[in-house]
């Protein structure tokens, strides 16, 4: 858990881990023939009835992962909204496999995590930018 000194940004190793989980659940395999990936959660959804909810539990995993990392409440609540209708409409059966293997809901919810983080190291970047503009002209001010 992060404490108030720590960077706003999680550690490389902690997305790294959520980036193979979620190409594992959503892209690991090439349909032969075509231009679609399929994953293990659209295989395991094939399982009637325990298939959607081991997937949607591996989803909720990258979500709770999330919440960990400090993602906000905004962007958790989209990314719960995809696990929600995926394991929705993932519950149908042959339409809901098809979705599983079209939605990527774990792709998109990395996706979200992705640009939140992105976002945040372009401001600490911009931040750091001005602190060191900020020195330059003080040092600057000291020699005259």
């Amino acid at each position: 858990m992060k404490t108030a000194g720590d960077s706003p940004l999680p550690d490389a190793a902690a997305r790294e881990k959520l980036e193979r989980l979620s190409h594992w659940l959503d892209d690991r395999f090439a349909i032969p023939g075509t231009n679609w990936r399929i994953g293990l959660d659209g295989l395991i959804g094939l399982v009637p009835g325990i298939g959607d909810v081991v997937t949607t539990a591996l989803s909720a995993y990258i979500v709770i992962e999330a919440r960990r990392m400090g993602v906000p409440k905004a962007v958790l609540v989209r990314m719960i909204k995809n696990v929600v209708l995926d394991a929705a409409v993932g519950s149908v059966p042959l339409i809901g496999d098809v979705f599983d293997v079209r939605m990527k809901t774990n792709r998109r919810n990395l996706a979200l995590l992705n640009d939140h983080f992105d976002s945040l190291r372009e401001i600490e970047v911009a931040r750091n930018a001005i602190k060191r503009k900020s020195r330059s002209a003080h040092s600057r001010r000291k020699k005259r």
